[in-house]
């Protein structure tokens, strides 16, 4: 079972949305959110898969987004008053720069979901690892390799060592 990740995930996917939103309406937005969502779910239960490495997240914070604003461009938007948007002091960069790999590369998405738990088939993560044809159009920006290379290449090596064959998630 996995420890309660909810605000990293939830701030992650948040984050993700807001500096690759969606095109379309309002299903387009909800559609691009359970995207999203998914790849920040997955890539938090491989970034922390112990209940203590949870609880060590909850002492020491996961670091926000700065880095990630910055790299995107999205600092400038950002208002320089912190209680602006706390939900940003809850963003994960490895998560976000994991999650980002996994919208971008089916193949690592599905080895991914398998280390985690999963099968690697799409029930549980559909909308990451099977989009259909409106998910594609709803998450254009979300899922384009070159817009979140930046972000997907902050992290990208240590996500790859992590699920080569033989290496257990818990230490």
């Amino acid at each position: 079972m996995h420890a309660d990740l909810s605000p990293v995930i939830a701030a992650t996917a948040q984050w993700l949305t807001h500096a690759y939103p969606a095109s379309g309406g309002a299903l387009a937005a909800a559609l691009c959110e359970v995207q999203a969502r998914q790849a920040a779910t997955v890539a938090a239960w491989l970034r922390y898969p112990t209940a203590m490495d949870a609880a060590l997240l909850g002492v020491a914070g996961p670091g926000g987004s700065g880095r990630l604003d910055w790299i995107t461009g999205a600092d400038a938007a950002v208002s320089g008053d912190p209680g602006t948007d706390p939900w940003r002091t809850w963003v994960d960069e490895v998560v976000a720069s994991w999650a980002a790999c996994l919208l971008t590369d089916p193949g690592l998405a599905a080895l991914a979901v398998t280390a985690v738990g999963g099968t690697g088939e799409p029930a549980p993560f559909r909308r990451l690892l099977a989009p259909d044809a409106g998910d594609r159009r709803a998450a254009a920006l979300l899922r384009h390799p070159d817009l979140l290379a930046p972000v997907a290449a902050l992290h990208h090596a240590q996500l790859l060592d992590l699920l080569r064959p033989g290496h257990s998630l818990i230490a």
